[in-house]
């Protein structure tokens, strides 16, 4: 693909950085955009476009066409994760959400993996009928995403409130009792009517920023290794090109692991702060053998423990804003808000890994453990943020949230 398309210098990198771009401008109305015309159609249109757009990757000729192609994927996908993670938050309360969100980002990872190994035979297929290997992939993906989306409308659901427009999903009673749940929860089942200015008065909200360069930080770490782990197998521990494909699988598959166990652990807990820094701890040991060891054993080890802790983390995050925040248009905000900042993360993490760096990768492995501590003194200035809030709430001398009775989770 990069001969075919002359991806040479940074054209792969602005490839990735143009696609960033586009998703993060995308996102805020994309993200309203699911809650003005619901779930079911949302998805469905977006999933279905995602595909098409794919598949239509199979067919082009220069780097030009690509970043064109890459703006359309981006704003195509804009909405998905943060009205995925909208949509998860409105039907399950604050101490079942993290499991919830570990299930949707096992979901990813599983793809991620799979999709290196289904990569790999689809490589095997170059030349097959004229086209390269790469055009296979997009090809094979395209079709099926498309065919996903068409399905999404008739199983995805819609919000609590609405729940008699899914398809065959809830009783009224079982309807009402889930509504029941989330306004003894948090009240706030009901969204306001639509406003622009309803939306955009929570950029005012500082805690929203601080959780959103959580995500930016995060998103540096795993976006380098999304899409450079393979180039790190290659080049940094003299695997062949097919080995470092399949050998690109079993970190993400690893993930699924500690993702599970530590939701499972922090949502039966109710805790936040403490899972996030033992992740981010586990991300440090990682690093640390990735770009220290001589061996190549303990450094494809350290790609685990990495891989391990930002997809755990991506959960725990992901919780601890939901968990603290109340109101439909702000939790829309907040969704989109973060995912803004992961994309942009996303685009420092394309620049992280060079590759003249091989086999070291010095650059990656402190942009990466210094993030990581970064956030774990965030966390700590949260966690005394929020533990001062709650005693003064306890006293009756606080209201948090603007809902009576409503405490922070740490």
């Amino acid at each position: 693909m990069f001969e075919d398309l002359g991806l040479q210098g940074h054209r792969y990198s602005v490839s990735i950085f143009i696609f960033t771009i586009a998703s993060i401008a995308s996102q805020l109305p994309a993200t309203v955009a699911s809650r003005m015309v619901g779930p079911r159609l949302f998805f469905s249109c977006t999933t279905f476009a995602f595909g098409l757009i794919t598949f239509c990757t199979a067919f082009i000729h220069t780097w030009r066409e690509m970043i064109a192609l890459r703006v359309l994927l981006g704003i195509a996908m804009s909405g998905i994760y943060p009205g995925l993670t909208y949509l998860i938050s409105t039907w399950y309360t604050r101490h079942e959400q993290q499991l919830r969100f570990a299930y949707l980002q096992t979901g990813e990872v599983f793809v991620l993996a799979t999709g290196g190994i289904v990569n790999y035979g689809l490589e095997q297929l170059h030349s097959s009928h004229g086209l390269a290997g790469w055009r296979w992939m997009f090809l094979v993906q395209g079709a099926c995403a498309m065919f996903i989306g068409l399905v999404t409308y008739f199983w995805i659901v819609d919000f609590p409130e609405y729940a008699e427009r899914s398809f065959r999903f809830l009783t009224s009673e079982e309807q009402a009792l889930a509504i029941q749940r989330i306004e003894e929860d948090r009240s706030d089942v009901q969204a306001a009517p639509f406003h622009w200015n309803e939306v955009l008065r929570h950029t005012s909200s500082l805690k929203i920023y601080g959780f959103g360069v959580m995500f930016f930080l995060l998103n540096i770490v795993s976006t380098a290794l999304s899409y450079f782990l393979p180039i790190i197998l290659q080049g940094g521990m003299g695997f062949s090109t097919n080995k470092a494909i399949l050998l690109n699988a079993p970190p993400y598959y690893y993930a699924i692991i500690p993702v599970i166990l530590s939701s499972l652990t922090a949502d039966r807990l109710s805790l936040r702060g403490p899972v996030i820094v033992f992740n981010c701890s586990c991300l440090v040991i990682g690093f640390a053998l990735l770009g220290f060891s001589d061996q190549v054993a303990a450094r494809y080890f350290g790609t685990f423990l990495a891989t391990g802790a930002y997809v755990s983390n991506w959960a725990a995050l992901t919780a601890y804003y939901q968990n603290n925040i109340v109101g439909q248009w702000k939790r829309a905000f907040a969704a989109a808000a973060v995912t803004a900042f992961n994309g942009a993360g996303g685009v420092t993490g394309a620049y992280i890994f060079k590759q003249n760096e091989a086999p070291r990768y010095p650059t990656a492995v402190w942009v990466a453990i210094s993030s990581h501590i970064i956030m774990i003194a965030i966390v700590g200035l949260f966690t005394a943020c929020f533990w001062k809030a709650n005693r003064t709430q306890r006293k009756g001398k606080k209201v948090i949230e603007g809902t009576p009775g409503f405490r922070h989770t740490y």
